[in-house]
């Protein structure tokens, strides 16, 4: 009895204990300092694209109001191929009540315009603000070759009309291959795959086939069976060889994507090659395409 007693007395001190220590703890969250979010891309046969926005706070409220304030006007933003040096423009184009802006090669002043290369370096130079911003990017030869492409039932269960794209591929002998990928079903546009960035650690010298999950536009809901395509399309799978400063580029973001609403995930800092202060990437990309018109 007397133990008894004294079990009921210990547990009852330390539940008091334990409410006495209980309190509520509140972060007071700073609003930082907007920084320069660069999405600059260059690839082979096409002319560059840079998009340069604001970064805006991660508790603020979104809509396609504040996004579109949030593109940078006016900078002067150069790309450079280590011959010519050419001063981009900026353009506009209307999507519904607001438009989207860009900067590119300058119709007006085309001596110093070029197109992308494979295997050739590019440096970006922004000025926005007083501050000036660098980066470096690189396009590779397009050295993963893809043999073929075809298609198989999607997995038992799914709808009869469902399915997987395969692509067989050989990837050359020596590690730091890198590739991202996307893929057009129909008219619609070029989608990254969820996960659309791979190296060749595995599959290094080797000839292999793999699923190709469809790509994904991230401003959706992505439902399940997002991978698969129907029959009747026509697929083109467009697969990028990049550099390493790209891949690591991605490959955290995107991990950062599959993180965000998980209460367990370990924080991710993504990547960048934006040299100032800014966010985002320069990347080059070493495109080539097939396309597979899947019979009904």
């Amino acid at each position: 009895m007397v133990m008894n007693m004294r079990s009921s007395l210990l547990v009852t001190i330390s539940l008091l204990i334990l409410s006495s220590c209980e309190r509520a703890i509140q972060f007071k969250l700073e609003d930082a300092t907007p920084k320069l979010v660069v999405e600059a891309t260059i690839e082979n046969g096409q002319p560059p694209m840079v998009y340069l926005s604001k970064s805006i706070g991660f508790f603020s409220q979104i809509d396609p109001g504040i996004l579109a304030n949030s593109f940078v006007h006016n900078a002067e933003v150069y790309i450079s191929n280590g011959v010519l040096t050419h001063k981009l423009k900026e353009y506009a184009v209307p999507i519904g009540y607001y438009s989207f802006f860009y900067y590119s090669i300058d119709s007006s002043n085309l001596q110093t315009a070029f197109n992308g290369q494979l295997n050739s370096q590019y440096s970006l130079r922004i000025v926005s603000d007083g501050k000036e911003y660098t980066a470096i990017t690189h396009i590779p030869n397009t050295t993963r070759r893809i043999d073929s492409v075809f298609w198989k039932q999607a997995p038992v269960g799914n709808p009869p009309e469902k399915v997987v794209l395969m692509v067989r591929a050989t990837d050359p002998p020596g590690f730091g291959d890198y590739i991202r990928y996307f893929t057009k079903r129909n008219s619609e546009p070029f989608y990254p795959g969820l996960n659309s960035v791979f190296d060749d650690q595995v599959i290094d010298g080797t000839t292999y086939e793999v699923e190709v999950e469809r790509g994904v536009d991230r401003n959706q809901t992505i439902s399940d069976g997002y991978n698969f395509f129907d029959k009747g399309d026509t697929v083109t799978l467009k697969v990028c060889n990049i550099d390493k400063a790209t891949f690591d580029f991605w490959r955290t973001m995107e991990f950062a994507y599959s993180n965000v609403g998980n209460p367990f995930s370990s924080p991710t800092k993504v990547v960048s090659n934006i040299n100032g202060g800014g966010l985002g990437y320069f990347g080059g990309y070493a495109a080539q395409y097939r396309t597979l018109i899947i019979p009904r």
